[in-house]
Protein backbone atom coordinates (compact mmCIF):
# COMPACT_ATOMS: atom_id res chain seq x y z
CA UNK A 1 0.00 0.00 0.00
CA UNK A 2 2.77 2.06 0.84
CA UNK A 3 4.33 1.69 -2.42
CA UNK A 4 1.18 2.22 -4.38
CA UNK A 5 0.99 5.69 -2.57
CA UNK A 6 4.42 6.60 -3.32
CA UNK A 7 4.31 5.79 -7.19
CA UNK A 8 0.67 7.88 -7.03
CA UNK A 9 2.57 10.89 -5.29
CA UNK A 10 5.51 10.42 -7.79
CA UNK A 11 2.77 10.19 -11.35
CA UNK A 12 0.98 12.98 -9.91
CA UNK A 13 4.54 15.02 -9.46
CA UNK A 14 5.71 13.93 -12.74
CA UNK A 15 2.54 15.18 -14.99
CA UNK A 16 2.58 18.81 -12.82
CA UNK A 17 6.46 18.80 -13.70
CA UNK A 18 5.72 18.31 -17.10
CA UNK A 19 2.69 20.84 -17.32
CA UNK A 20 4.80 23.42 -15.97
CA UNK A 21 7.42 23.00 -18.01
CA UNK A 22 5.90 23.34 -21.38
CA UNK A 23 4.03 26.24 -19.94
CA UNK A 24 7.68 27.86 -19.29
CA UNK A 25 8.46 27.07 -23.04
CA UNK A 26 5.52 28.78 -24.62
CA UNK A 27 5.62 32.01 -22.22
CA UNK A 28 10.04 31.81 -23.54
CA UNK A 29 8.48 31.17 -27.07
CA UNK A 30 6.23 33.70 -27.19
CA UNK A 31 8.84 36.51 -25.52
CA UNK A 32 11.10 35.35 -28.82
CA UNK A 33 8.34 35.20 -31.13
CA UNK A 34 8.30 39.19 -30.25
CA UNK A 35 12.01 39.20 -32.31
CA UNK A 36 11.49 36.17 -34.60
CA UNK A 37 8.88 33.87 -36.19
CA UNK A 38 6.31 32.28 -34.06
CA UNK A 39 7.07 28.83 -32.67
CA UNK A 40 6.49 25.81 -34.86
CA UNK A 41 4.99 23.21 -32.61
CA UNK A 42 6.70 19.34 -33.98
CA UNK A 43 4.89 16.17 -32.85
CA UNK A 44 7.36 13.01 -32.89
CA UNK A 45 10.77 12.39 -31.02
CA UNK A 46 13.50 12.00 -33.82
CA UNK A 47 16.21 12.85 -30.77
CA UNK A 48 19.52 11.99 -31.28
CA UNK A 49 22.02 11.49 -28.68
CA UNK A 50 23.19 15.17 -29.06
CA UNK A 51 21.82 18.51 -29.77
CA UNK A 52 22.39 18.87 -33.78
CA UNK A 53 24.78 21.01 -35.15
CA UNK A 54 22.14 24.22 -35.16
CA UNK A 55 21.13 23.01 -38.31
CA UNK A 56 17.23 23.50 -38.07
CA UNK A 57 18.10 27.06 -36.83
CA UNK A 58 20.46 28.21 -39.39
CA UNK A 59 18.65 26.47 -42.50
CA UNK A 60 15.57 28.62 -41.40
CA UNK A 61 16.55 31.83 -39.84
CA UNK A 62 14.69 33.27 -37.00
CA UNK A 63 12.85 29.84 -36.40
CA UNK A 64 12.19 28.11 -33.05
CA UNK A 65 11.14 25.01 -32.31
CA UNK A 66 9.42 22.99 -29.81
CA UNK A 67 9.55 19.02 -30.46
CA UNK A 68 7.51 16.46 -28.27
CA UNK A 69 7.84 13.10 -28.48
CA UNK A 70 7.76 10.09 -26.70
CA UNK A 71 9.72 5.86 -27.12
CA UNK A 72 8.59 2.93 -25.41
CA UNK A 73 10.91 -0.10 -25.27
CA UNK A 74 9.95 -3.50 -24.42
CA UNK A 75 11.49 -6.82 -24.24
CA UNK A 76 12.06 -10.48 -23.44
CA UNK A 77 15.25 -11.55 -21.95
CA UNK A 78 16.64 -14.85 -21.17
CA UNK A 79 20.05 -15.61 -19.19
CA UNK A 80 21.73 -18.77 -18.32
CA UNK A 81 23.32 -17.13 -15.37
CA UNK A 82 20.93 -17.36 -12.13
CA UNK A 83 23.16 -14.23 -10.21
CA UNK A 84 20.96 -11.61 -9.65
CA UNK A 85 20.97 -8.24 -7.33
CA UNK A 86 17.66 -6.54 -6.76
CA UNK A 87 16.01 -9.04 -9.45
CA UNK A 88 18.27 -7.73 -12.18
CA UNK A 89 21.26 -10.01 -13.71
CA UNK A 90 24.89 -9.32 -13.52
CA UNK A 91 25.88 -6.07 -16.04
CA UNK A 92 21.70 -4.95 -15.71
CA UNK A 93 20.95 -1.70 -18.05
CA UNK A 94 19.15 -3.00 -21.03
CA UNK A 95 17.30 -6.14 -20.71
CA UNK A 96 17.68 -6.52 -17.26
CA UNK A 97 15.09 -9.11 -16.08
CA UNK A 98 15.88 -12.92 -16.37
CA UNK A 99 12.81 -14.97 -18.24
CA UNK A 100 10.52 -12.61 -18.12
CA UNK A 101 8.67 -10.07 -20.26
CA UNK A 102 9.63 -6.28 -19.49
CA UNK A 103 9.63 -2.31 -19.70
CA UNK A 104 13.33 -1.23 -20.61
CA UNK A 105 11.60 2.24 -20.93
CA UNK A 106 8.91 4.60 -21.20
CA UNK A 107 9.73 7.95 -22.42
CA UNK A 108 8.09 11.84 -22.78
CA UNK A 109 10.66 14.69 -24.26
CA UNK A 110 10.32 17.88 -25.32
CA UNK A 111 12.93 19.96 -26.76
CA UNK A 112 12.86 23.65 -27.36
CA UNK A 113 15.56 25.20 -29.78
CA UNK A 114 15.23 28.67 -30.96
CA UNK A 115 18.27 31.38 -32.60
CA UNK A 116 19.08 32.14 -29.20
CA UNK A 117 17.93 29.87 -26.25
CA UNK A 118 17.53 25.57 -26.11
CA UNK A 119 16.08 23.32 -23.96
CA UNK A 120 15.35 19.86 -23.61
CA UNK A 121 13.58 17.62 -20.79
CA UNK A 122 13.26 13.85 -20.85
CA UNK A 123 11.18 11.97 -18.13
CA UNK A 124 12.10 7.81 -18.47
CA UNK A 125 10.21 5.35 -16.45
CA UNK A 126 10.97 1.48 -16.35
CA UNK A 127 13.76 -1.48 -15.78
CA UNK A 128 16.46 1.23 -17.19
CA UNK A 129 16.09 3.99 -14.34
CA UNK A 130 15.09 0.95 -12.05
CA UNK A 131 18.77 -0.58 -11.67
CA UNK A 132 20.63 1.99 -13.33
CA UNK A 133 20.05 5.54 -12.37
CA UNK A 134 20.12 6.83 -8.73
CA UNK A 135 17.66 7.04 -6.12
CA UNK A 136 17.46 10.89 -6.63
CA UNK A 137 16.00 12.12 -9.91
CA UNK A 138 15.36 8.83 -10.70
CA UNK A 139 12.61 9.78 -13.08
CA UNK A 140 14.64 12.56 -14.53
CA UNK A 141 16.52 11.36 -18.03
CA UNK A 142 17.76 14.69 -18.67
CA UNK A 143 17.09 18.21 -18.04
CA UNK A 144 18.91 21.03 -18.93
CA UNK A 145 18.71 24.79 -20.81
CA UNK A 146 21.34 26.86 -22.73
CA UNK A 147 21.44 30.07 -24.26
CA UNK A 148 23.86 31.58 -27.43
CA UNK A 149 26.51 33.15 -25.76
CA UNK A 150 28.02 34.80 -28.86
CA UNK A 151 28.49 33.57 -32.62
CA UNK A 152 28.34 29.57 -32.42
CA UNK A 153 29.08 29.51 -28.89
CA UNK A 154 26.54 27.75 -26.68
CA UNK A 155 26.47 27.23 -22.66
CA UNK A 156 24.25 24.45 -21.42
CA UNK A 157 23.54 23.93 -18.01
CA UNK A 158 21.55 20.97 -15.98
CA UNK A 159 21.43 17.61 -16.60
CA UNK A 160 23.09 15.33 -19.79
CA UNK A 161 22.48 12.04 -21.14
CA UNK A 162 26.05 11.10 -21.76
CA UNK A 163 28.07 11.84 -24.64
CA UNK A 164 31.08 9.37 -23.66
CA UNK A 165 30.88 5.91 -25.93
CA UNK A 166 29.21 4.58 -28.98
CA UNK A 167 26.55 2.67 -27.20
CA UNK A 168 23.25 4.29 -25.80
CA UNK A 169 21.16 2.65 -23.02
CA UNK A 170 18.19 3.81 -25.55
CA UNK A 171 18.00 0.34 -27.74
CA UNK A 172 16.98 2.64 -30.70
CA UNK A 173 20.30 4.78 -30.78
CA UNK A 174 22.33 1.39 -31.09
CA UNK A 175 22.32 -1.32 -33.69
CA UNK A 176 22.43 -3.97 -30.66
CA UNK A 177 19.55 -4.33 -28.29
CA UNK A 178 22.00 -5.19 -25.50
CA UNK A 179 24.85 -2.79 -24.17
CA UNK A 180 28.67 -3.66 -24.47
CA UNK A 181 30.52 -4.11 -21.48
CA UNK A 182 32.51 -1.41 -22.28
CA UNK A 183 29.79 0.79 -22.94
CA UNK A 184 27.98 -0.59 -19.46
CA UNK A 185 31.18 1.10 -17.80
CA UNK A 186 31.09 4.39 -19.57
CA UNK A 187 28.80 7.32 -17.93
CA UNK A 188 24.99 7.16 -18.45
CA UNK A 189 24.30 10.52 -16.90
CA UNK A 190 26.23 13.65 -16.32
CA UNK A 191 25.41 16.80 -14.37
CA UNK A 192 26.76 19.93 -14.97
CA UNK A 193 27.71 22.78 -17.52
CA UNK A 194 28.70 22.64 -20.84
CA UNK A 195 30.79 25.38 -23.34
CA UNK A 196 30.30 23.94 -27.05
CA UNK A 197 31.29 26.26 -29.94
CA UNK A 198 30.17 25.17 -33.37
CA UNK A 199 33.25 26.23 -35.76
CA UNK A 200 31.08 24.58 -38.87
CA UNK A 201 29.04 21.99 -39.70
CA UNK A 202 31.75 19.54 -39.74
CA UNK A 203 33.59 20.07 -36.80
CA UNK A 204 33.02 21.12 -32.94
CA UNK A 205 34.68 21.49 -29.95
CA UNK A 206 33.12 21.24 -26.06
CA UNK A 207 34.71 21.79 -22.42
CA UNK A 208 32.47 20.79 -19.86
CA UNK A 209 32.81 20.55 -15.82
CA UNK A 210 30.78 18.07 -13.87
CA UNK A 211 30.33 16.98 -10.75
CA UNK A 212 31.60 13.74 -11.06
CA UNK A 213 32.03 10.23 -13.59
CA UNK A 214 28.30 9.06 -13.95
CA UNK A 215 26.88 11.35 -11.15
CA UNK A 216 23.80 13.54 -10.48
CA UNK A 217 24.75 14.55 -7.24
CA UNK A 218 28.36 15.05 -6.24
CA UNK A 219 29.90 12.39 -3.83
CA UNK A 220 32.94 14.34 -2.95
CA UNK A 221 34.70 17.64 -3.27
CA UNK A 222 36.12 17.40 -6.38
CA UNK A 223 34.73 17.99 -10.24
CA UNK A 224 34.86 16.37 -13.46
CA UNK A 225 36.54 18.00 -16.45
CA UNK A 226 35.83 17.35 -19.98
CA UNK A 227 37.11 17.87 -23.35
CA UNK A 228 34.86 16.70 -26.64
CA UNK A 229 35.75 16.96 -29.98
CA UNK A 230 33.37 15.80 -32.90
CA UNK A 231 34.25 16.15 -36.36
CA UNK A 232 32.03 14.79 -39.42
CA UNK A 233 34.26 14.79 -42.70
CA UNK A 234 32.12 13.33 -45.20
CA UNK A 235 28.25 12.80 -44.84
CA UNK A 236 29.01 8.80 -44.27
CA UNK A 237 31.33 9.19 -41.79
CA UNK A 238 31.52 10.93 -37.97
CA UNK A 239 34.29 10.46 -35.55
CA UNK A 240 34.90 11.70 -31.79
CA UNK A 241 36.95 12.01 -28.83
CA UNK A 242 36.36 12.34 -25.19
CA UNK A 243 38.80 13.37 -22.39
CA UNK A 244 37.39 13.46 -18.86
CA UNK A 245 39.47 13.53 -15.73
CA UNK A 246 37.90 13.22 -12.38
CA UNK A 247 38.66 11.95 -8.82
CA UNK A 248 36.05 9.65 -6.99
CA UNK A 249 37.62 9.37 -4.18
CA UNK A 250 35.29 9.61 -0.88
CA UNK A 251 36.15 12.92 0.60
CA UNK A 252 37.15 10.84 4.11
CA UNK A 253 39.84 9.00 2.39
CA UNK A 254 43.14 11.03 1.95
CA UNK A 255 44.77 9.08 -0.99
CA UNK A 256 44.07 10.77 -3.91
CA UNK A 257 43.18 8.34 -7.34
CA UNK A 258 42.80 11.07 -10.61
CA UNK A 259 41.57 9.06 -13.46
CA UNK A 260 42.06 9.56 -16.77
CA UNK A 261 39.29 8.30 -18.98
CA UNK A 262 40.06 8.09 -22.97
CA UNK A 263 37.32 7.75 -25.48
CA UNK A 264 37.49 7.84 -29.49
CA UNK A 265 34.33 6.28 -31.98
CA UNK A 266 33.93 6.44 -35.32
CA UNK A 267 30.83 5.82 -37.35
CA UNK A 268 30.33 4.95 -41.08
CA UNK A 269 27.23 4.23 -43.08
CA UNK A 270 26.95 3.67 -46.51
CA UNK A 271 24.52 2.07 -48.72
CA UNK A 272 23.30 -1.25 -46.84
CA UNK A 273 26.52 -0.89 -44.29
CA UNK A 274 26.88 0.80 -41.27
CA UNK A 275 30.17 -0.09 -38.51
CA UNK A 276 30.64 1.33 -35.18
CA UNK A 277 34.08 1.18 -33.79
CA UNK A 278 34.66 2.38 -29.99
CA UNK A 279 38.15 2.49 -28.22
CA UNK A 280 38.57 3.05 -24.24
CA UNK A 281 41.93 3.44 -22.82
CA UNK A 282 42.09 4.94 -18.52
CA UNK A 283 44.39 5.14 -16.01
CA UNK A 284 43.70 6.10 -12.41
CA UNK A 285 46.84 6.95 -10.00
CA UNK A 286 47.77 4.43 -6.46
CA UNK A 287 45.35 1.89 -8.14
CA UNK A 288 47.91 -0.92 -9.02
CA UNK A 289 46.58 -3.81 -6.69
CA UNK A 290 50.45 -5.27 -6.17
CA UNK A 291 51.38 -1.64 -5.27
CA UNK A 292 48.63 1.06 -4.79
CA UNK A 293 51.02 3.80 -5.16
CA UNK A 294 51.53 3.20 -8.95
CA UNK A 295 48.61 4.03 -11.76
CA UNK A 296 46.81 1.24 -13.08
CA UNK A 297 45.39 1.01 -16.40
CA UNK A 298 42.25 -0.27 -18.29
CA UNK A 299 41.35 -0.58 -21.72
CA UNK A 300 38.25 -1.36 -24.13
CA UNK A 301 37.08 -1.82 -27.60
CA UNK A 302 33.70 -2.72 -29.19
CA UNK A 303 33.50 -3.30 -33.03
CA UNK A 304 29.98 -3.63 -35.18
CA UNK A 305 28.47 -4.03 -37.88
CA UNK A 306 25.12 -3.84 -39.42
CA UNK A 307 23.55 -5.44 -43.31
CA UNK A 308 20.71 -4.34 -44.61
CA UNK A 309 19.34 -6.76 -47.05
CA UNK A 310 16.37 -4.78 -47.37
CA UNK A 311 14.93 -1.20 -45.98
CA UNK A 312 13.07 -3.42 -43.66
CA UNK A 313 15.15 -6.39 -42.64
CA UNK A 314 19.32 -6.13 -41.19
CA UNK A 315 21.61 -8.52 -39.58
CA UNK A 316 24.25 -7.34 -37.55
CA UNK A 317 27.01 -8.77 -35.59
CA UNK A 318 29.55 -7.19 -32.50
CA UNK A 319 32.83 -8.31 -30.80
CA UNK A 320 33.75 -6.05 -27.35
CA UNK A 321 36.77 -6.84 -25.21
CA UNK A 322 36.75 -5.30 -22.11
CA UNK A 323 40.36 -5.32 -19.53
CA UNK A 324 39.93 -4.00 -15.58
CA UNK A 325 42.52 -6.04 -13.93
CA UNK A 326 42.93 -3.85 -11.09
CA UNK A 327 39.42 -2.76 -10.50
CA UNK A 328 39.16 0.92 -11.74
CA UNK A 329 35.86 0.72 -13.30
CA UNK A 330 34.63 -2.71 -12.12
CA UNK A 331 34.59 -1.81 -8.43
CA UNK A 332 33.81 -4.55 -6.21
CA UNK A 333 33.14 -7.06 -8.96
CA UNK A 334 36.53 -8.60 -9.81
CA UNK A 335 36.37 -9.99 -13.57
CA UNK A 336 39.72 -11.03 -13.19
CA UNK A 337 41.66 -9.76 -16.70
CA UNK A 338 38.98 -9.96 -19.28
CA UNK A 339 35.88 -9.75 -20.27
CA UNK A 340 35.19 -10.86 -23.98
CA UNK A 341 31.95 -11.22 -25.79
CA UNK A 342 30.18 -11.85 -29.49
CA UNK A 343 27.02 -10.97 -30.07
CA UNK A 344 24.65 -11.61 -33.36
CA UNK A 345 21.25 -10.56 -34.33
CA UNK A 346 18.52 -9.66 -36.71
CA UNK A 347 16.48 -6.57 -36.85
CA UNK A 348 12.71 -5.73 -38.59
CA UNK A 349 11.37 -2.49 -39.26
CA UNK A 350 8.05 -2.18 -40.30
CA UNK A 351 8.29 1.30 -40.31
CA UNK A 352 10.59 4.00 -39.74
CA UNK A 353 9.84 5.08 -36.35
CA UNK A 354 9.16 0.97 -34.96
CA UNK A 355 11.68 -1.79 -34.99
CA UNK A 356 12.22 -5.30 -33.54
CA UNK A 357 15.42 -6.59 -32.74
CA UNK A 358 15.90 -10.45 -31.54
CA UNK A 359 19.67 -10.96 -30.75
CA UNK A 360 22.32 -13.55 -29.41
CA UNK A 361 25.12 -12.67 -26.93
CA UNK A 362 27.98 -14.90 -25.83
CA UNK A 363 29.99 -13.44 -22.75
CA UNK A 364 33.65 -14.80 -21.99
CA UNK A 365 35.41 -13.34 -18.35
CA UNK A 366 38.80 -14.44 -17.33
CA UNK A 367 37.33 -15.50 -13.77
CA UNK A 368 34.15 -17.79 -13.08
CA UNK A 369 31.79 -14.57 -11.91
CA UNK A 370 28.67 -16.60 -14.05
CA UNK A 371 26.57 -19.30 -11.96
CA UNK A 372 24.17 -21.89 -13.49
CA UNK A 373 23.53 -25.36 -12.84
CA UNK A 374 25.06 -25.26 -9.16
CA UNK A 375 28.24 -24.24 -9.99
CA UNK A 376 30.11 -21.17 -10.91
CA UNK A 377 31.90 -20.75 -15.15
CA UNK A 378 33.35 -17.99 -16.74
CA UNK A 379 30.57 -17.76 -19.91
CA UNK A 380 27.22 -16.59 -19.86
CA UNK A 381 24.49 -16.73 -22.88
CA UNK A 382 21.86 -14.33 -23.58
CA UNK A 383 18.84 -14.23 -25.91
CA UNK A 384 16.86 -10.63 -26.32
CA UNK A 385 13.97 -10.05 -28.12
CA UNK A 386 13.39 -6.03 -28.09
CA UNK A 387 10.71 -4.00 -29.65
CA UNK A 388 10.90 -0.23 -29.92
CA UNK A 389 8.39 2.68 -30.69
CA UNK A 390 8.86 6.39 -30.69
CA UNK A 391 6.28 8.70 -31.65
Amino acid sequence: MLNLCRIKVLSTHSIIFFALFLSLFQVSAQQDSAVHQSLRLVMGDSKTRSYPVLAAVEADSGASELRIGGYVSTYFASYDDETETSNFVQFATLAPRNNQFSLNMALISMDYLSPRLRGSISLHYGDIPESSWPAVFNLIQEAHAGFKVYGKLWFDAGFFKSHIGLGSFQPRENITSSMSIPDFYDPYYLSGAKLTYYINKKVSLQACIFNGYNEYIDNNKNKALDFTLNYHPTEHMTMTYNFLTCDETPDANPVRHQRYYQNYYVTWQKGPWTWGLDVNFGLQQRSLKRDTSKTASMYAGTLTGKYNFSPKVALYSRGETFSDPNDILTGRLDVGSFIHGITIGTEYKAMSNMSMSAEWRLLEADKKIFFHDARFHNQRNEIIICLDLWF
